[in-house]
């Protein structure tokens, strides 16, 4: 069982594919169709090419300010892929593309959200998962009460929640950690540390060793994995869920990634990092391990990689089409948006914004 042959106590960290695509943990590699592993890449490359353009489309100024996902990708998809989205629910925070895409979501939603609509945050009936959360850590709560739902229900379904190592710093994080713990209920706590909170790299964000050793004052069972490496993080992440759905409790993962972009767009990584320690996280990149893994498979090649990037730009820059041609929010819209009854606050708010809105034209 990886959840206790793998004690972050220990210093024990679950990896089955080096940066090299090179198998080297036999016995944990996750039960897998050639088929699945090559869906997986797929969904992986895809997230990059949403991402890519999106940060693109921002430095043109047809974008907002948005959280690049840049080699967190097997973090997030490996961790979804494990799970059943028809049924289990997923809680993000804003860096988890891959997961949102293999869910049930579309670059055209993902764009029209950093495009400033709220319509790209609204979720599909038929798909289980809650809207971006931007503030820190404040998705976490709502994921102990989702699973706090289930268990009251008595249905058979996972929650997994998302966030980042800034995030433990969170008091929310605690909160929902603590109410998970004492209610054992199915939610799958997934760290995603990508080293740095924003500019705070992790060594001056907690005296713990590990994130996942967090875990244990919780009463839960906490694992660390290798987050760029697909297998690692799919094979955690089942396991988690089988273990969560048996009615055990929640887990806690901590991926350890590298957040290869900016924090966001406003960012300059620069100012804290080295160009050194970008390059010796580069080599460790999930999709190049992957793609290392597959040839050596003989089921990719750059044919195929080339061939299949070019219909995804394809299909990614019809999809901005539509972002960019879809009704703009009005005015009325926002401040209309939350309350049947506009309050007094609001009211001055609009008419400021109207004065302010006229004398622009004006110009």
């Amino acid at each position: 069982m990886l959840l206790k042959t793998f004690d972050p106590l220990k210093g024990k960290q679950l990896r089955i594919m080096d940066e090299n695509g090179e198998i080297v943990d036999e016995k944990n590699m996750p039960e897998l169709t050639d088929d699945q592993v090559v869906e997986a890449y797929k969904y992986m490359l895809y997230a990059r090419q949403v991402d890519l353009k999106a940060v693109a489309y921002q430095r043109m100024g047809r974008l907002f300010t948005l959280p690049p996902n840049l080699g967190q990708e097997a973090a997030a998809f490996g961790s979804a892929y494990a799970l059943d989205k028809k049924k289990d629910w997923m809680v993000p925070a804003f860096r988890e593309m891959a997961a949102w895409l293999y869910w049930g979501a579309t670059a055209k939603d993902l764009y029209l959200y950093w495009a400033g609509s709220e319509d790209g945050n609204v979720t599909p009936d038929d798909v289980n998962f809650m809207p971006s959360a931007v503030p820190v850590a404040s998705q976490v709560p709502h994921a102990a009460g989702l699973g706090y739902s289930i268990k009251y229900k008595g249905t058979d379904q996972v929650v997994i929640t998302y966030f980042g190592d800034g995030g433990t710093s969170e008091g929310d994080f605690h909160e929902g950690m603590n109410f998970a713990g004492v209610f054992k209920l199915p939610v799958i706590f997934f760290c995603n540390n990508n080293q740095y909170a924003i500019s705070v790299p992790r060594r001056m964000q907690s005296a713990a060793k590990n994130l996942a050793d967090k875990a244990i004052g919780y009463g839960m069972p906490g694992i660390q994995v290798d987050g760029n490496d697909f297998f690692a993080v799919y094979a955690a992440t089942k396991e988690a869920a089988e273990y969560a759905r048996d009615g055990n409790g929640p887990v806690m993962i901590e991926a350890e990634t590298y957040r290869r972009g900016y924090h966001t767009t406003s960012d300059d990584p620069t100012k804290y990092r080295t160009a050194e320690e970008e390059a010796e996280w580069e080599k460790k990149d999930p999709l190049i391990r992957m793609k290392k893994y597959l040839e050596k498979k003989g089921l990719w090649d750059d044919d195929k990689e080339n061939d299949y990037v070019k219909h995804a730009k394809k299909d990614i820059s019809a999809q901005f089409k539509e972002v960019e041609e879809y009704p703009r929010t009005s005015l009325e819209q926002i401040f209309k948006y939350m309350y049947e009854e506009m309050p007094d606050i609001l009211k001055k708010q609009k008419v400021e914004m109207e004065k302010y809105l006229a004398g622009k034209e004006g110009r």
